[in-house]
């Protein structure tokens, strides 16, 4: 995976995929950037997929535990509720919607 296909997914807002920690996880992609420790990051509403915690809800990744990154076809709309722009989780943001 590379870094444009995340800002590419975001920007035309397309869903996304991915193995993730256990799983297989289709996620809305709003924000990409790095996290206080360095690490690059996606802030992201799941809407399906396996979750050790709860299968839909707002959610931070760590890029480099991704596999299988795939950009669907499917398009989302209007932000989830509680998304806000310039995350405070990230130091730096690359993109975001």
């Amino acid at each position: 995976m590379e870094e444009h296909q995340i800002c590419d997914a975001i920007h035309s807002r397309r869903q996304v995929r991915f193995w993730y920690r256990g799983g297989l996880r289709t996620v809305e992609p709003y924000a990409f950037g790095v996290s206080d420790g360095g690490h690059p990051i996606l802030r992201a509403y799941q809407v399906s997929g396996y979750s050790a915690s709860r299968e839909q809800g707002w959610k931070l990744f760590h890029i480099e535990e991704m596999r299988e990154f795939t950009v669907l076809e499917k398009t989302f709309k209007a932000p989830k509720q509680g998304y806000m722009r310039n995350d405070p989780a990230m130091t730096k943001v690359y993109c975001e919607l």
